[in-house]
């Protein structure tokens, strides 16, 4: 029987201690003589902030991480009899993005461990009509980019990094976001660099698909001249109080992120004995490794959660089915292929607490009762 988890999964409380913060900024924008609530100076100066973090040459925000995919893949000239090559398992805007610009997701198994896309089975996917490669890291653990960089260009395709999980990750001293011709973060509330609102950035090494996002976010239009529309574009805009809220917040990212990657060592440390007993933590270390959410990969997964739950841990059981497999993509997939690694990380992922916000005591419980059940007589 399950209780209230008092240790929640995401935490309520995430932006309490800038309450003031928040109402103050709110008030600066309203009261600011432009009256420009979205796409002013404070968007701009955030998309300096970013690029300038990660080293891109550009960076552009957006009304959120799912269209910021869409827009890099119309920017790549993605459209009908087009093939992006997605993983099997993840969220759905990987396989959405491309349905909804007529294009094909070809779906590619994943890392039996990591549940990152496998390098060869993408490799064995790229055909004639294939025009992107989209790697998405997952949970705990970056894509093998450097492999997925290599495929990508001896096949002539572009490749867009699906970094929605993983701002502030680094694998190879280069930042999550900068390996793909373009990459993707997300600000939803609960990411790394998550927000009170919807948002997202694109950022590339290309300053040409930088613009040519710009005009796709803001119905075709440059920035120049208002109301002169030179393609079909999205409203896809970022809103001000937002950018300030998040500039104010940047200072203080590496720190919350260190606070997860501590918790993330600590919980290796502790599942390291665990893989025999039918609970696989990530791999180890910090290169390569995202500290969004913290997942285990249990053979008894469901009896692993509702232990948590009835001793006070909240947790997260992701994705039910692989994408493939999902009602509105199923339609898009090959019924000839299988996905077995994707279908066995829906059966087996638990996600558990990693958030700064937790304190030394309540991360020590939660690693106490995953050993505890792990140790356990069956």
């Amino acid at each position: 029987m399950t209780t209230t988890a008092t240790i929640p999964f995401f935490p309520t409380d995430l932006f309490d201690d800038e309450r003031e913060v928040l109402l103050e900024l709110l008030h600066e924008v309203a009261t600011d003589p432009e009256q420009k609530f979205i796409l002013g100076w404070r968007t701009a100066a955030l998309e300096r902030a970013i690029r300038d973090s990660v080293g891109a040459a550009d960076a552009v925000a957006c009304g959120s991480g799912t269209s910021a995919l869409v827009l890099v893949l119309k920017a790549f000239g993605v459209g009908p009899g087009d093939e992006v090559v997605v993983p099997a398992y993840g969220c759905a805007p990987l396989a959405a993005a491309p349905v909804l610009l007529g294009a094909t997701p070809v779906f590619a198994d994943v890392d039996p461990r990591t549940l990152v896309v496998d390098p060869a089975e993408v490799e064995s996917l790229i055909t004639e009509r294939t025009r992107v490669v989209m790697p998405a890291h997952m949970f705990s653990t970056m894509a093998d980019m450097p492999a997925l960089r290599r495929i990508a260009t001896t096949a002539g395709v572009r490749l867009l990094e699906d970094s929605a999980v993983a701002q502030g990750g680094v694998l190879g001293g280069r930042a999550a976001g900068t390996w793909g011709d373009a990459g993707v973060y997300s600000f939803v509330q609960v990411k790394t660099f998550g927000m009170p609102g919807e948002g997202g950035m694109v950022v590339t090494g290309d300053p040409a698909l930088g613009r040519a996002v710009r005009v796709l976010r803001n119905h075709g239009q440059d920035g120049v001249r208002r109301f002169v529309h030179h393609t079909v574009g999205w409203n896809s805009r970022f809103d001000e109080v937002m950018a300030a809220f998040q500039l104010h917040r940047l200072p203080g990212f590496p720190e919350r992120l260190e606070r997860r990657a501590r918790i993330g060592d600590y919980y290796a440390e502790r599942f390291a004995h665990l893989a025999p007993l039918g609970i696989t933590p990530p791999p180890p270390g910090r290169d390569g490794r995202c500290f969004y959410v913290y997942s285990l990969l249990a053979e008894r997964r469901d009896e692993l959660r509702d232990h948590l739950l009835a001793n006070g841990v909240g947790c997260h059981a992701y994705y039910p089915a692989p994408l493939p497999h999902q009602p509105a993509f199923a339609p898009h997939a090959d019924r000839r292929r299988d996905w077995p690694n994707a279908r066995r990380g829906c059966e087996r992922s638990l996600a558990i607490p990693i958030n700064p916000r937790l304190t030394d005591a309540q991360v020590e419980h939660v690693a106490d009762q995953v050993c505890r059940f792990a140790e356990r007589p069956r």
